[in-house]
């Protein structure tokens, strides 16, 4: 009891560990240059310095490359901003350079309906190309459709501790019977077996000399030396190999309680080829009436090199090097299951059920079922789990069917920093659950020959060096969808117009910009450095008063002309653009334009900040009037004129209320808020609001203890 409530809070705080540590890596990072664009701010497109750097600032940024679009003294880098502004400024749209994200579908059989076996195609499209731009996402649309009869590869991987000894009498009988039930949903399956009992170390086995030959309690009874993991019979279609296989195994014996259930796992996972594994439905059953170790344990045994998620199986099918590395975690076995697509099924008995439940939610796509205690209902137990419901309680929910539970999820080794995936599931009827994203599409009791869908949403943070291939499959089934993941980083203007005209010949030309050739100067290459500093020059970037510094101390005289930096304006550069008032931190509200201080709003923005919506819905009077006509709509709100007051300036000192003005009528829902509409009271003198209210009233009742 004490191994398996430390085994229960072990699995307990693992599991609250890798909740926070999701939390924690699925923050986006933090923007942190002209490739990592503010994904936060919804008009955060700010002037770049060339077409490149301006289309990965912000997706939402786009270019003007029309030649002398920028005005006399304003800075190149203002030909970077958002399309409507840039269209309101008088940029052509075929002057536009917008890139955006895209999608080619390379390879998209059709999905096999009513095809049995290993020839359907239950996953469509197979393959695609997609483009994104930095922080524009794209999504993609899966279809799945479960076939009929789909291939079953299972390894039955059972404990031979002495405690196991009632069960392996039952499962040298099993392999018939379970081939026999397979059948009736698939007829392609194939089954092998592998057995395991722990370390062949001190504390986990003794190592006197003839408790190693001989561990059970009695030398009357058939035993074998202890082992770590013995793979015992390749995957095979054979009912009578698999019985006279496992007829010829013996129980063995070690001294604690939890088993080495992890290192056989794991080893069953990786050695792929030994075990004879299928690129089919692949099922593990894992059979045991105790707990198991976990990475630190082999401590105890002297052991301090952690597991190195290799192969190593000897001639024999032994776990030749189970004394040199400690056991496994959780973390590398449940990732060594998901990448060799293994569904695992744990049949163990009802001592150890909780801490397999607990088990279970760290492991995708497993399932638990309780064992009897002599592993009578193993065959039922791995139908229950494969082709209809477990219902063994997990967190207060039913645990589902494994091969109507259908998880579409990326293969997360391949997926490059600074991409980030989510999923939103479209199953249909009852189990339609659009809209909601995470980081794995699944929907549950999916019927034979039925399709669900899943919309997968790619997103960059910034450019990839190179072009990344990212694969996606539904857990548990063979099928693969290949997305071949390219960036979009440059403008299609990059072509450079050597010596151009427009550069005065002394510069090249590229997406409307100027690159002088050294010594020249302007934004048409039109003087020489040796003019820089010419007091004729000069005077034209200085006040006529002269006491102002050059180009206002805004920017940089060239050929007699300012270039203003930053967001300067004007031909002194005397105009601050980004000194405009701010709403919510961002500059006019993100709906507007600041030329010179003063914000330009969109259609349908007003304030200073272009903070408020140009609706009027909640300044209307009953009489349909804005704010009863003695006052001004501001922000969907009445600002009253003096004198009068009220959310629709309908009330005044000395005028009648609304009530009294509406009375016989149905109210304006602003008026008379709070009061019940009625008939006069005989004999008050007041209106029916009023009089009702105070009817209403009650002194408070007073309770006594």
């Amino acid at each position: 009891m004490v191994a398996l409530s430390m085994a229960l809070v072990f699995l307990l705080a693992l599991s609250r560990g890798e909740s926070e540590l999701d939390a924690k890596t699925s923050s986006p990072p933090e923007a942190t240059g002209w490739g990592d664009p503010d994904l936060s701010l919804p008009g955060s497109c700010q002037p770049a310095p060339s077409c490149q750097k301006c289309i990965l600032s912000h997706p939402s940024c786009a270019w003007c490359k029309q030649l002398n679009f920028t005005a006399t003294g304003e800075a190149e880098a203002r030909r970077c901003a958002r399309r409507e502004e840039l269209l309101a400024r008088g940029c052509p749209p075929g002057e536009l350079e917008e890139p955006r994200g895209r999608q080619e579908v390379l390879q998209d059989e059709p999905l096999s309906q009513g095809t049995r076996g290993e020839g359907a195609t239950q996953l469509a499209p197979q393959r695609v190309r997609v483009t994104l731009r930095p922080g524009e996402p794209q999504k993609l649309r899966v279809r799945f459709l479960r076939a009929e009869g789909y291939p079953v590869d299972l390894y039955y991987l059972m404990d031979l501790s002495y405690s196991m000894k009632d069960d392996l009498e039952r499962v040298r009988q099993l392999g018939h019977a379970l081939l026999v039930r397979l059948q009736e949903v698939t007829h392609s399956v194939r089954i092998g077996f592998g057995s395991f009992v722990d370390k062949t170390v001190l504390p986990f086995v003794s190592t006197v000399p003839s408790k190693l030959r001989h561990p059970c309690p009695t030398r009357l009874e058939r035993c074998q030396p202890p082992f770590s993991f013995h793979h015992v019979l390749s995957l095979t279609g054979d009912a009578k190999a698999f019985e006279q296989e496992v007829g010829r195994q013996s129980v063995s014996g070690n001294l604690d309680l939890p088993e080495g259930g992890f290192d056989a796992i794991l080893q069953a996972a990786l050695c792929q080829e030994q075990i004879g594994w299928r690129n089919v439905s692949r099922l593990l059953v894992f059979t045991s009436d105790d707990t198991f170790h976990t990475a630190g344990d082999g401590k105890l045994g002297g052991i301090f090199m952690p597991s190195d998620g290799h192969c190593h199986l000897d001639s024999n099918g032994l776990y030749s090097r189970s004394p040199e590395f400690d056991y496994p975690s959780v973390g590398q076995v449940a990732q060594a299951l998901s990448a060799a697509n293994i569904q695992p099924i744990f049949a163990v008995t009802s001592a150890t059920l909780p801490v397999y439940q607990e088990l279970s939610k760290l492991i995708p796509k497993s399932a638990v079922g309780e064992l009897s205690e002599d592993s009578s209902n193993v065959v039922q137990l791995i139908m229950d789990a494969y082709n209809k419901l477990l219902w063994a309680r997990q967190n207060g929910r039913s645990s589902q069917s494994l091969s109507s539970t259908v998880t579409l999820e990326h293969e997360h080794s391949l997926l490059p920093s600074g991409v980030h995936i989510s999923y939103e599931s479209q199953c249909g009827g009852p189990e339609k659950t659009e809209g909601e994203a995470g980081d794995r599409g699944q929907c549950n009791h999916v019927r034979i020959n039925q399709t669900v869908n899943f919309l997968v949403t790619l997103q960059a943070t910034h450019c990839l060096p190179e072009p990344h291939l990212l694969r996606f499959r539904a857990r548990g089934f063979s099928e693969e969808l290949t997305v071949e993941l390219h960036t979009l980083c440059d403008c299609n203007c990059t072509d450079t117009q050597l010596q151009a005209p427009h550069c005065s010949d002394r510069g090249h030309l590229q997406c409307g910009v100027c690159s002088c050739v050294p010594g020249r100067l302007g934004r048409l290459c039109e003087c020489s450095e040796a003019e820089l500093s010419s007091p004729d020059l000069e005077s034209g970037c200085r006040a006529p008063n002269g006491t102002w510094p050059l180009c206002s101390g805004r920017g940089r005289c060239q050929c007699g002309r300012c270039t203003c930096s930053g967001q300067s304006s004007g031909r002194l550069c005397e105009c601050d653009d980004a000194s405009c008032e701010r709403h919510e931190g961002i500059l006019c509200g993100g709906f507007g334009r600041c030329q010179c201080g003063v914000c330009h709003c969109h259609a349908n923005r007003t304030g200073r900040a272009c903070e408020c919506s140009g609706d009027t819905d909640g300044c209307v009077s009953p009489e349909g009037g804005l704010c009863s006509g003695h006052g001004r709509c501001k922000c969907n709100r009445c600002q009253c004129s003096d004198g009068y007051y009220g959310t629709l300036c309908d009330q005044c000192s000395g005028c009648k209320t609304p009530c009294e003005r509406h009375r016989g009528s149905r109210p304006h829902p602003n008026h008379c808020a709070g009061l019940r509409w009625g008939h006069r009271g005989s004999g008050t003198g007041v209106g029916p609001g009023v009089s009702t209210l105070s009817r209403n009233l009650r002194p408070p009742r007073i309770q006594t203890f």
